[in-house]
């Protein structure tokens, strides 16, 4: 495997250039996290990780792809996606995040 394609903190597959991809702010820019660390992910993992938690949730509790991992519903996620394509896509129901 080329050790120049990136490896998404969450699923922790290979993102090949070709796929979808984006960057997720750990600590996200409405609570204080404009400019700070961000990690380039599967867009789908991406799109998970914020159908579950909150931004406070992200900003307080869930901010390092390890504290992500250990999510409960994102550790499942991560289990089932694992077993897909780099390139997988899934048509995501929205948000599910109980208010």
């Amino acid at each position: 495997m080329d050790s120049d394609i990136p490896i998404c903190p969450l699923c922790l597959r290979p993102i090949p250039a070709d796929v979808p991809q984006s960057a997720h702010h750990l600590i996200p820019k409405l609570k204080g996290g404009k400019g700070g660390p961000t990690v380039l992910m599967h867009h789908i993992c991406h799109k998970e990780i914020h159908a579950t938690l909150t931004e406070s949730e992200l900003a307080r509790h869930f901010n390092t792809p390890e504290a992500l991992r250990s999510h409960p519903r994102l550790a499942r996620f991560a289990g089932w996606i694992a077993k897909r394509p780099p390139g997988f896509l899934s048509k995501s129901p929205g948000s599910r995040r109980k208010r």
